[in-house]
């Protein structure tokens, strides 16, 4: 009598949608054994695609197989479409079970296959399923790309939004909080470039976002979040942004801006978001004999600990912490500004921003300048194409290269014209926080401390002891300073100090809309 091993598979969709069932499926195989005289062995239950053999349960087949050689005649299943759904790996198994000594058989579609002609028939047999497989992939794939076309987004929401259905059945995604706003403060952080992005997910995770870190490194590239659905090149489509029917949850600048950040065009200083409240400025500080970054320690007394900023190298410097953060403590308070006198700083710096950009339309000119640039580099390249002096890869390489150059900087470009106009508005409100700059620096806890510090010193200071250098502060504090220290000995100030002092701010190189300046006026 031979003996039979019943191999029963059915996918997920297959039962949901079709009503196949694993029992069923038994109760046929165990029907036909009984009715032919053939021993039931083994029942093998599967709950997995036929697209490939890597399969739990037809592994453990096989093992069995290998381990009990002589002891199975003959697998058999309902349908061919139960062993496989592909025609090549459907062959290369028949032939390892004939190895093993072994038939497989499906009893609704039985085939002789020592006949020759037989295979033809076992082709069909495969090839009907993989083709519905195929054709129902290629409706999906179509119905995706669709999908984006039209500004949907036709996948699980992003982090910071969730899946709704309006009232007419129309699925769509919508802003969730608090993940939204995490998200956003997480979008800016990157922007500023003080952080490392490991730091920035630490801190959103505190926020409330909930992914693993290269889910979210892999996030801050999606154009979603700026209004934006990527539809991906596709035969003769190049790739291309959609407008999304969605809430933007950033601006299309600042997703452009984390873009330059992340992709190396731009530096990130990558300094810790919180530490120790002793060591609140450790990573800000550079060494002045090495140029190393000073870390920071403690050093435990007979009673008490005692703090320090001190170079890892063998240099020797090292300064009390005590020391070094009440230095910076007398600094900050340079750039108080009495209530009474906020109008003329006002005027004196809004004067030097008109003389030095000419309102915003330097900016604007250059902007529009590289864009001309770019378009005549793409000409160019066309032409060299054209020539035959220029390969189709390479050429298309370039294209996609400078025209997502120029769609990055015409984003920006209303941004820049918009900084530029408002830029009145952005020195009230960044002489209103100055005034309390130094109380939320003295009572913040270390994080609050170092989003400060970064916004004064987008650059690590070099502290000697007794002052520092830094190549490159915030230069609208640097103005209030530079005002502050020309004005100190001065009781009334006339309208002809505001030509005077904005000229002298100019020289300096104040640019008050820079992103030091937005950080300052947007720092909680």
């Amino acid at each position: 009598m031979k003996t039979a091993s019943l191999y029963v598979r059915v996918s997920t969709d297959e039962q949901a949608e079709k009503g196949y069932s694993q029992r069923n499926q038994e109760e046929v195989l165990r029907r036909y054994c009984e009715i032919k005289s053939i021993a039931v062995g083994k029942v093998y239950c599967e709950d997995h695609s036929a697209k490939t053999f890597n399969r739990p349960v037809w592994t453990k087949l096989l093992v069995d197989l290998r381990k009990n050689k002589g002891q199975t005649d003959v697998i058999l299943f309902t349908k061919w479409d139960r062993f496989s759904r592909n025609t090549g790996d459907a062959y290369t198994m028949l032939n390892t079970l004939r190895r093993f000594g072994v038939d497989a058989q499906a009893i609704e579609q039985p085939l002789d296959l020592e006949i020759p002609e037989n295979k033809m028939m076992l082709a069909f047999y495969l090839a009907a399923p993989e083709v519905e497989n195929d054709r129902r992939g290629l409706n999906i794939f179509h119905g995706i790309r669709r999908s984006k076309k039209e500004g949907r987004w036709p996948a699980a929401a992003p982090v910071g939004y969730v899946n709704l259905v309006d009232a007419k059945g129309h699925k769509y995604i919508a802003l969730q909080e608090p993940q939204a706003t995490a998200m956003r403060k997480a979008f800016q952080e990157v922007a500023n470039g003080k952080y490392t992005l490991r730091e920035i997910y630490k801190q959103a995770q505190q926020d409330g976002i909930s992914c693993l870190y290269n889910n979210f490194c892999n996030i801050i590239r999606n154009p979603v979040y700026c209004g934006k659905i990527l539809v991906p090149k596709y035969k003769d489509e190049e790739e291309y942004l959609a407008d999304g029917q969605h809430e933007a949850l950033i601006t299309e600048s600042l997703y452009y801006e984390v873009q330059d950040r992340i992709n190396g065009r731009k530096r990130i200083v990558g300094t810790k978001m919180s530490v120790d409240d002793k060591l609140a400025l450790r990573g800000f500080l550079d060494c002045p004999k090495c140029t190393r970054t000073l870390t920071g320690s403690a050093s435990k007394g007979r009673k008490h600990y005692y703090y320090y900023y001190h170079c890892s190298s063998a240099c020797g410097v090292r300064f009390k912490a005590e020391l070094v953060d009440t230095y910076f403590d007398k600094q900050i308070a340079k750039f108080t500004i009495r209530q009474e006198h906020a109008q003329f700083y006002h005027d004196v710096l809004l004067t030097a921003y008109k003389q030095q950009t000419g309102a915003g339309e330097l900016s604007q000119r250059a902007a529009l300048n590289l864009i001309k640039d770019l378009q005549a580099k793409l000409e160019r390249s066309r032409n060299f194409y054209l020539d035959g002096k220029l390969d189709e890869p390479d050429y298309k390489a370039v294209k996609r290269e400078v025209e997502n150059e120029i769609l990055s900087l015409e984003k920006r470009l209303p941004n820049i014209i918009k900084a530029s106009r408002s830029v009145s508005e952005m020195l009230t409100v960044g002489i209103s926080n100055t005034n309390t700059l130094r109380d939320r620096y003295i009572k913040g806890n270390s994080t609050a401390k170092r989003r400060l510090f970064g916004s004064i010193y987008p650059r690590n200071s070099v502290f000697d002891g007794t002052e520092h250098r830094t190549g490159f502060d915030n230069e609208f504090l640097r103005g209030i300073a530079l005002i502050n220290k020309r004005l100190r000995q001065k009781k009334d100030w006339t309208k002809s100090d505001i030509s005077d002092l904005s000229s002298l701010v100019v020289s300096a190189g104040i640019e008050p809309a820079t992103q030091g300046f937005s950080v300052l006026c947007s720092t909680d």
